[in-house]
């Protein structure tokens, strides 16, 4: 295939996968199997590879993800994205109405849609292709998340349209996704994720592309920003144009005339919000007309022409039938109360945690006791009051054992600390989560190593430490003997098991399971430091120098390399071959690079902008995704738009592609 068929077979297949992806995550509507899907892609990746000069940034192919970052940049916000102001009852509505009736003369309607409970993020497009995406921070500045939003499929990298324009959307977590993701860091041992809103936060501003890849985000567009050359009246015209540009809007938006429709609205949401299959914690009342709006302003928090009302949590009785006590894989005993099970906010709870011992001294909970629950974020269920009227002498008081309900061990809880903590380092429940955690997906990554054949490996032996993962391949007939384990499987296995030890230094950073570094904060060590040795040797006023290390986050990593266990076991991984060295990068001194922030533009012919961006910062400057008096320098590649015009209005410099090459070459 030469380069002009390679070219030409690119646009089709991007075409084809765009249409694709459109049909299954906006319209709900596949026309084709997974599988046929991923031949599509598959082949997209496979030319791309081979003409790397035909890879685009809103290539379909950029949705894997897969691109590990040093940090995320600031933007700017053209202008304040402002939070909501809060109603919460009828009369809340009422007054609501009267403050805005009091202002418009004329007729008003309201436009009523689902609160999504999500990430705020603000998507820029210039000429109909995506160029950046950024959190809402703290409505002025946000961070540049662009490379993981790509990876949301209902976000469309190319609209149908060649318009500039900018719009605010919430990207969520579906209930079922959620739930999933939840399972999967139990069984790894790992902190699980408060609520969908929360995994959602996390996920968007992780530093690997590929995590935020493959946590089946998605997004509702739900206000058109800015846009150029074109007049729209209303919000639900707005609504209906972004939609035929192709974003995802909801489509449970009613028009409502008086407050009394307003609060209808509300109830009837109130009683089916749990029949979603994504969560909402209220709704949102808009002024439908967009001159209105501009009537009513703003005041310096909150636009006057909208308001949040939000759901008072559901609540229920039911009665606590025992507490028993789980071992993590840091040797914490959390309490977990086994409850009579009553159906609360769309699912049936059996279970809530009582997280240790001061919460349920706290709230006085016995095992017998009637107890009032709700769903922390209508998500993770936990108990709010005891009923102690109920009580009739049968209820039992809980006292947290003093020897681990696993290996018998001492049980010790520390000065200052609400944990209390099994002391046998060696404890099987710590062993096997510690080890569901190392080689989970988020951590080494070693497919065919989930938890029923690592339960397999530790009841035979095989497995006593994660050093031990990396023999195995010295063992290869006594795997072929365990159940379901035949030569493919086993083969397959060994590979990845191979596969992990090139790893980047942070995923083994975050597989040690050092207690409070996540995945963020092993990343920012890997990204600070030459290897695992220095990272070792660091001293405290090192660590607490790093970005998301904290006080005791440095106590707690030289707790860990203190350890002499912990010691043996980086020798042992150094010597099966692990990588060690971790991605600090070398800033070189540049004068026309060194401080300054940048902002890029168009399209660039010679480099991705993701290697534009590496450039820039190995020379010590910054990049940022919008133009403000405070940017340096625009790097303005093919089609610039509105951000070129922006920046000659600023009187900001501006140069091309070949400027910016002699200067990265001096």
């Amino acid at each position: 295939m030469n380069i002009e068929t390679a070219k030409q077979r690119v646009i089709g297949l991007s075409q084809e996968i765009d249409k694709q992806n459109y049909n299954y995550h906006v319209l709900d509507k596949p026309e084709i199997s997974d599988y046929d899907y991923d031949l599509l892609m598959k082949e997209l990746i496979t030319i791309e590879t081979q003409y790397p000069e035909l890879k685009l940034d809103t290539s379909p192919s950029q949705r894997v993800g897969g691109k590990v970052l040093e940090g995320f940049s600031e933007v700017v916000h053209t202008n304040p994205k402002l939070s909501l102001g809060n109603v919460f009852n009828e009369s809340d509505i009422n007054d609501f109405d009267s403050r805005i009736r009091k202002t418009v003369d004329e007729d008003v309607e309201y436009a009523v849609e689902l609160k999504i409970d999500g990430l705020t993020v603000v998507l820029n497009y210039e000429d109909g292709r995506l160029v950046s995406g950024a959190t809402r921070g703290d409505g002025v500045r946000g961070e540049d998340v662009t490379t993981n939003l790509k990876t949301i499929k209902s976000i469309p990298l190319v609209l149908k349209d060649k318009v500039n324009i900018e719009v605010r959307g919430e990207v969520y977590m579906p209930k079922k996704a959620f739930e999933q993701l939840n399972e999967k860091r139990e069984e790894a041992g790992d902190q699980l994720f408060a609520n969908p809103r929360n995994a959602a936060a996390g996920s968007i501003r992780q530093l690997d592309s590929s995590i935020a890849a493959e946590r089946a985000l998605d997004i509702f567009v739900f206000n058109l920003e800015s846009i150029e050359d074109k007049s729209l009246t209303t919000h639900v015209e707005a609504l209906d144009y972004l939609k035929l540009l192709g974003f995802k809007v909801s489509q449970d938006v009613s028009v409502c005339r008086t407050a009394a429709d307003i609060i209808k609205v509300c109830n009837e949401w109130s009683d089916k919000r749990g029949e979603l299959p994504f969560e909402i914690d209220g709704l949102v009342i808009k002024v439908n007309s967009l001159e209105q709006r501009d009537a009513l302003g703003n005041t310096s928090k909150s636009p006057r022409w909208a308001a949040a009302y939000k759901f008072p949590p559901e609540k229920k009785r039911t009665v606590v039938r025992d507490i028993v006590v789980q071992v993590g894989r840091t040797g914490a005993l959390t309490p977990t109360a086994i409850l009579e099970p009553v159906r609360l906010a769309g699912s049936v709870i059996g279970r809530a945690t009582l997280h240790n011992e001061d919460f349920i001294k706290e709230k006085d909970i016995m095992i017998g006791d009637t107890v009032v629950i709700q769903k922390a974020g209508d998500v993770i269920p936990e108990v709010v009051e005891v009923i102690k009227e109920e009580r009739d002498g049968r209820q039992k008081p809980f006292i947290m054992p003093d020897r681990c309900p696993v290996c018998s061990a001492e049980t010790i809880r520390e000065s200052g600390e609400a944990v209390t903590r099994c002391t046998n380092v060696s404890c099987e429940a710590q062993l096997r989560r510690s080890l569901f955690h190392f080689a989970s997906r988020d951590a080494m990554n070693i497919e065919g190593m989930g938890p029923q054949v690592l339960t397999s490996l530790m009841d035979k032996g095989y497995i006593r430490d994660a050093g031990d993962i990396y023999l195995l391949k010295d063992k290869k007939e006594e795997l072929y003997k365990l159940d379901r384990m035949g030569e493919k499987s086993v083969n397959k296995l060994l590979d990845a098991i191979e596969a992990s030890k090139n790893n980047p230094l942070g995923r083994l950073v975050f597989a040690l399971g050092i207690r409070m570094i996540g995945q963020r904060a092993a990343q920012q060590l890997a990204s600070s430091f030459i290897d695992i040795d220095e990272i070792s040797e660091a001293n405290y006023e090192r660590l607490v120098q790093i970005p998301e290390i904290g006080d005791k986050m440095a106590e707690s990593i030289l707790t860990f390399f203190a350890q002499e266990q912990n010691k043996r076991l980086l020798q042992k991984l150094k010597e099966c071959g692990l990588n060690m060295k971790g991605s600090k990068l070398e800033i070189i001194e540049n004068e026309y690079f060194k401080g300054k922030t940048f902002v890029l533009t168009g399209t660039l012919t010679k480099y991705a902008r993701d290697q534009a961006k590496e450039i820039i910062e190995s020379f010590g400057g910054k990049v940022s995704g919008s133009v403000s008096k405070k940017t340096s320098c625009v790097l303005a590649g093919e089609d610039a738009g509105s951000k070129l015009i922006k920046a000659n209005e600023l009187g900001v410099q501006v140069i091309d592609e070949d400027t910016f090459i002699s200067w990265a070459t001096k």
